[in-house]
């Protein structure tokens, strides 16, 4: 969502090598031999990446026939603070775009909004320039505003060095009150301002928290138990809790999964992993933990909102993402503008962005997503055009896996769940580490 943007690598999942696990045209009757092969494999490079340095991941697959894989592993020095299970809970980062998204896009069917309809028009006074920013621009990057995440005062909540609250208006201002980067339209760059901006506009439209639109829209019809948006830090890990405090937030339920436990390399050893914006002695807050770590699960969750603010779990949101691409929660109109992209940064020519949806082309075939990044939780989400295979790969850390060979066991471990996801053969060359842009 901030720091770790250009952390995510390409996805290059794929080959076609006989060697190769798994096979497109399976006989039905080997079908439950190649998926334990699979679920084997899958669960060998989780390990690996422990190993490598990440301290837990959940994995869950499912191939649209019935077969459903589900992986968690953790670093041992992790267990005393939370065992890891594949349906815990974690902050989704910047997957909450795809929900804000789709909301906004909701409104636009209904009439209540239109996607050329100028921000001034509903935040009148909040945006410089805001006559020339269209919706459309603020939901595919191309407004030209400035990543409020990263202004030093806001990094220093993001990061928990400050503990004060945040509001999405003060979001923004932090965000404008930097130069733009290009004029409206005519580039294409990543900033969370864009979708504080979405959620105050729905707010405004509708007279409804952003929250309670994304219960009453998409969590309830879908029947999304564990999934909310979050805007405080909780203060409790049991099963029966929900975190966040303050306005749209969820409430906790009986069968609310526990939180999974975030970490983030401490001050000494994270200092060569951060992105050149980020000011000297930048370092996440949080109490010590072993293997120079810090646990960063409580970090104050106001600086995210719309543009990050979620949390769920990977059986709930590839459910949302199942919905989303068969047409369940949009008109073919509304879901055909959201899959309407623009050209992300050179260095991912395989990546397109949409309307707070993905298009990422990889050997095995195009799938549509998102990825979320907020202290100590990585997350990758994927379906197929139809909606019917989903992949999730969590992380609970950003920077333990920015490392070149926790980053190269990483990708290895999401190429072989995207190939997985699309019934292909797992990679069996491992990838080259993700370069920072």
């Amino acid at each position: 969502m901030a720091l770790a943007t250009a952390l995510t690598g390409t996805l290059t999942a794929c080959e076609s090598s006989a060697t190769a696990q798994g096979t497109a045209r399976t006989p039905t009757t080997a079908r439950s031999g190649v998926v334990a092969a699979q679920e084997t494999r899958l669960a060998e490079l989780a390990q690996q990446d422990v190993d490598a340095g990440a301290p837990g991941i959940v994995v869950r697959v499912d191939k649209g026939d019935g077969h459903v894989i589900e992986i968690a592993r953790q670093a041992p020095w992790t267990r005393a603070d939370h065992t890891l299970a594949a349906s815990d809970a974690f902050r989704m980062g910047s997957n909450t775009k795809t929900m804000v998204a789709t909301v906004v896009l909701q409104l636009v069917a209904e009439h209540r909004i239109q996607l050329t309809d100028p921000v001034e028009k509903w935040l009148p006074g909040l945006v410089p320039n805001g006559s020339a920013i269209t919706l459309r621009m603020l939901l595919n990057h191309t407004s030209g505003l400035f990543n409020y995440t990263q202004d030093p005062d806001v990094l220093k909540a993001f990061t928990g060095q400050d503990s004060r609250a945040w509001t999405p208006r003060e979001l923004i201002a932090a965000g404008v009150r930097h130069d733009p980067l290009f004029a409206p339209g005519t580039d294409y760059t990543y900033s969370n301002t864009n979708y504080v901006a979405l959620g105050l506009v729905a707010e405004k439209a509708t007279g409804h928290t952003l929250g309670d639109l994304i219960q009453q829209r998409i969590a309830e019809p879908l029947r999304l138990k564990n999934t909310y948006l979050a805007t405080g830090t909780g203060t409790a890990t049991g099963p029966n809790t929900k975190i966040g405090t303050g306005t749209g937030t969820g409430t906790g339920t009986a069968k609310s999964p526990a939180l999974a436990h975030g970490y983030e390399p401490d001050a000494d050893r994270i200092a060569p992993l951060l992105p050149p914006y980020a000011p000297a002695g930048t370092a996440f807050a949080g109490p010590a933990r072993s293997a120079g770590y810090v646990d960063t699960t409580w970090i104050n969750s106001s600086t995210q909102w719309a543009a990050g603010g979620m949390v769920s779990t990977a059986r709930d949101w590839a459910r949302f993402d199942s919905a989303l691409l068969s047409g369940r929660l949009l008109p073919p109109a509304q879901l055909k503008e959201m899959k309407t992209t623009v050209a992300e940064e050179a260095e991912i020519p395989n990546r397109r962005y949409g309307l707070g949806l993905e298009k990422v082309v990889t050997p095995c075939g195009t799938v549509w997503g998102h990825n979320g990044q907020v202290p100590g939780y990585s997350s990758e989400d994927y379906t197929d055009a139809t909606g019917r295979r989903t992949v999730s790969v969590f992380t609970t850390t950003i920077f333990g896996i920015a490392k070149p060979e926790t980053a190269a066991a990483n990708q290895a471990l999401v190429n072989a769940a995207v190939s997985t996801m699309l019934d292909k053969p797992i990679p069996t060359t491992p990838p080259s580490a993700p370069t920072d842009s």
